[in-house]
């Protein structure tokens, strides 16, 4: 059974675009990629998912529920971490965590401190004391304190320092590996590559491409560094070009010889062809009339 499975889903806010026509198919047990820059879409799809926000037009199903219908059955099988950590002025950690808990109806402290141990997490403080990177951490613990078999992580690791967020991304790995299917939306294109099996990329409220990660990753482009002598104007095909006294660095996905012709019409000290990461590749979904948006 599919996790997700949205339909046309569309959202406007008055005459402002939010979401147009997503389709989108998650697997249970997948670990998928939700990938955009900011304001593409992503957080009005997941906020449109979990009904917090209604649906212009189309359907959605979550673990097989009607979005609009069973909303309140769905969040009962959802652990969702949203990009912002906002909670009541006042409160300790271990009170906030145990209210969430306490409006599952479920006995989630054993898991709880467990997962505070691992994030380093002091539950006697009072929130308004915590760093943003706290906070995070907070809201971490509440969305998966419950082991829910569905968790969606908006901007999941901001204000983590990288080894937190190294920690966090085992924690998830290792639910997913138990069988929980995770939605992953993020702008950093690099925790994708790392951790997820198929992505979809949005785009002005559009999905514009879906796939595997390893098949969006290809692409006939590559990374060229180049030291000595050399003239590349009118060169077709170079993209990203970055130049400094006699070193150029620049994606190429025009003819190979064409490029070796040219160069060796020059005096090429050293030269370096390697792939393209994933964020370079991407770019060219983001480009609009020239323009990245």
């Amino acid at each position: 059974m599919e996790a997700i499975k949205t339909y046309k889903l569309t959202k406007y806010y008055g005459k402002n675009r939010g979401i147009i026509d997503v389709d989108l198919s998650v697997e249970q047990g997948e670990f998928f990629g939700f990938i955009g820059p900011n304001g593409a879409g992503k957080s009005t799809t997941i906020r449109t998912l979990l009904g917090l926000i209604s649906p212009t037009s189309g359907s959605a199903e979550i673990l097989g529920k009607d979005i609009v219908r069973d909303k309140t059955e769905i969040l009962k099988d959802v652990g969702y971490l949203s990009s912002e950590a906002v909670f009541y002025s006042g409160m300790r950690v271990r009170d906030i965590i145990k209210l969430s808990a306490d409006l599952r109806k479920k006995d989630c402290s054993k898991e709880a401190t467990r997962l505070c141990e691992r994030l380093r997490l002091d539950a006697s403080k009072r929130v308004d004391e915590l760093s943003f990177g706290n906070k995070k951490k907070v809201a971490i613990v509440c969305a998966l304190q419950s082991n829910p078999p569905l968790l969606i992580l908006d901007e999941p690791t901001g204000g983590l320092d990288p080894l937190m967020q190294h920690e966090f991304f085992e924690i998830i790995k290792e639910r997913n590996q138990k069988g929980a299917t995770v939605l992953l939306s993020s702008h950093m294109l690099s925790e994708v590559q790392r951790n997820c099996t198929r992505a979809a990329v949005i785009r002005e409220g559009e999905i514009i491409a879906c796939d595997s990660v390893e098949a969006l990753s290809k692409s006939n482009a590559k990374r060229v560094s180049i030291h000595g002598s050399f003239n590349l104007d009118g060169l077709s095909g170079i993209k990203d070009i970055s130049i400094t006294d006699e070193t150029a660095s620049f994606l190429y996905n025009g003819d190979v010889n064409t490029l070796l012709r040219r160069l060796g019409d020059g005096n090429i000290t050293d030269i370096k062809i390697t792939e393209p990461d994933l964020e370079e590749i991407f770019l060219h979904y983001y480009e609009k009339e020239g323009e990245v948006i």
